[in-house]
């Protein structure tokens, strides 16, 4: 079993930026790929971004290609999502998931574990 928690979450201004972070514990995340994924009111959970068990392939939407990056510290057992340039159309809550495929997927049921979410709000 994997746990995740996800920080870093909070209310912003357009253009402005966080860091989200996935603080996992229970199993090394070496093993695992890691997805970012989001999911705003009223809409379906949506793929952001994904990083391969070392952290040597990278992966993101069009929507955030640019503005976001992924990351790994596989020594902290921690994945990150720095997101810069906010929009309000960002607004959503937060998932890291983790998948035992050692690339990791754009499809959520790819993913085997799921941490709760951390809620991002952007205003205009």
């Amino acid at each position: 079993q994997v746990q995740l928690v996800e920080s870093g979450g909070g209310l912003v201004q357009a253009g402005g930026s966080l860091r989200l972070s996935c603080a996992a514990s229970g199993r090394s995340l070496v093993n695992y790929a890691m997805g970012w994924f989001r999911q705003a009111l009223g809409k379906e959970r949506e793929f952001v971004a994904r990083i391969s068990w070392s952290g040597g392939s990278t992966d993101y939407s069009d929507s955030v290609t640019g503005r976001f990056t992924i990351s790994r510290d596989n020594t902290k057992n921690t994945v990150y999502l720095q997101m810069f340039s906010l929009e309000p159309e960002d607004t959503a809550v937060y998932y890291c998931a983790a998948d035992r495929n050692l690339y990791g997927s754009r499809q959520r049921d790819a993913y085997d574990y799921w941490g709760q979410g951390t809620q991002v709000t952007v205003s205009s």
